[in-house]
């Protein structure tokens, strides 16, 4: 169930050293995530308005391996690790031409309206099934 999204590395994206910030890293996944979300066939914008809940990131734990600069073209690989009633784990990959740039494990979770932990609803979890 790999998910593969693609961008281009623009000016803003780097640093004074001409590399991207490893800041933009975490934009990058975030940007394929919601992509993968869109994929899956939930519209997180009325998972919010009809039912209050929204994903958020729990934890990041990343690895910085290369680094990618100016007009690169990126992809970046998600895949689910694991799925439970209350948590998603993700492993997402920044990848240029094969080489493995920046690794991260992600855990998501569902915050209801009052920004309380939730359950994953049944057909989102049906879903990463």
């Amino acid at each position: 169930m790999d998910h593969r999204f693609s961008l281009r590395v623009y000016y803003e994206d780097t640093d004074l050293a001409g590399i991207v910030y490893y800041a933009n890293y975490l934009k990058f996944i975030e940007r394929a995530r919601s992509e993968w979300v869109r994929g899956l066939g939930v519209d997180q914008a009325a998972l919010k308005e009809d039912e209050g809940l929204v994903f958020a990131v729990r934890r990041v734990e990343a690895d910085y391996l290369s680094p990618a600069r100016f007009d690169d073209m990126l992809e970046v690989i998600t895949r689910p690790e694991a799925v439970t009633g209350a948590r998603i784990v993700l492993e997402q990959d920044v990848v240029r031409d094969g080489e493995v740039l920046f690794s991260a494990t992600v855990t998501l979770v569902m915050l209801s309206g009052n920004g309380l932990p939730t359950r994953l609803p049944a057909n989102i979890r049906l879903l990463l099934h």
